[in-house]
């Protein structure tokens, strides 16, 4: 009872800031910040363990719920990890548009423990986007989630509601590639960011026929975030693949799959938002001229020119 893990850190929290803010609650033998081991980035937790269980209870009465910059922290014992709690990440979607956090906790709450949960709102208007992400303490509650609630209707809800894994090990194409992703030798980064950046961005591409179709004008940092443009995806594309393939890279706030209005079919391309720079370019670099099943993807930030 001496290990904490802490979630919902500001990304550009520090480990030694992190050591220093438990560090005064009393004597800590081990802290660590969790960073994508490719990246470097922050994933924005990580673990303290205290030499004594009462400075670790003390410090889940004093600091869970501290906030941080735009974050609320979470403060809580850490759990041996083994099989049995890995993959217990579930994706939400086609939620009511005014259901809350909280409600949605309560309607995954009969099938287990829940550990954390959010879900995804519009930087400008607040307004949710239908879309939620809930982990539960092991992955045979996280089954019975999806048994019991893909598919049904909320209490106040119109449409059903889809629930999957976040990263559905069933899409074994989409596994393969994200692990292809990040684990390829070629993808590590010697070179400074801005050089990266300079290196893989090609010539923005003009996109006035297809955006005024969409109806869309978003430029490339709208205050809100960096919009990012996705071109040559396959027909069946959707937005679980670039929420799986922006997410490592930072904070991603909307990703949008442009369909075509009568077959309902990708039309080619998408937008992903990121909030920081660094991590979208960095997602950039990484991401433009990558194979993504038998197509080439091209990423680039969305141009500034204004679409009619």
């Amino acid at each position: 009872k001496t290990n904490l893990i802490v979630n919902y850190l500001p990304q550009n929290m520090t480990q030694e800031e992190l050591k220093s803010l438990f560090g005064s609650i009393g004597e800590i033998e081990s802290c660590k910040l969790v960073r994508d081991k490719i990246t470097g980035q922050s994933l924005g937790y990580g673990f303290v363990n205290y030499v004594e269980p009462k400075d670790a209870e003390k410090a889940i009465n004093t600091l869970n719920g501290l906030r941080l910059q735009t974050k609320t922290i979470k403060v809580s014992y850490a759990r041996p990890s083994s099989a049995s709690i890995r993959d217990a990440n579930l994706y939400v979607s086609g939620l009511p548009k005014t259901m809350t956090q909280k409600e949605l906790e309560q309607l995954f709450s009969q099938y287990g423990r829940i550990i954390t949960s959010r879900i995804l709102v519009d930087q400008v208007t607040g307004v949710s986007r239908g879309v939620g992400f809930i982990r539960f303490d092991k992955r045979i509650e996280a089954e019975e989630a999806i048994k019991g609630l893909n598919g049904q209707k909320p209490p106040s809800a119109t449409e059903p509601i889809t629930v999957k894994f976040a990263n559905n090990p069933s899409q074994k194409t989409n596994q393969a590639i994200l692990s292809q992703l990040y684990h390829s030798p070629n993808r590590r980064y010697p070179a400074p960011l801005a050089q990266q950046a300079q290196r893989f961005r090609f010539p923005p591409m003009t996109i006035d026929g297809m955006t005024s179709l969409a109806g869309i004008n978003i430029p490339g940092h709208a205050g809100t975030g960096w919009c990012i443009f996705v071109y040559n995806l396959a027909p069946d594309a959707d937005e679980s693949i670039l929420w799986q393939m922006f997410g490592p890279f930072g904070a991603v706030t909307n990703v949008k799959v442009i369909r075509d209005f009568n077959t309902n079919k990708c039309k080619g391309f998408g937008f992903v938002t990121m909030t920081n720079y660094d991590e979208a370019a960095m997602a950039i670099a990484s991401l433009n001229g990558y194979r993504l099943g038998d197509r080439v993807l091209q990423v680039s930030f969305k141009t500034n020119k204004t679409h009619k």
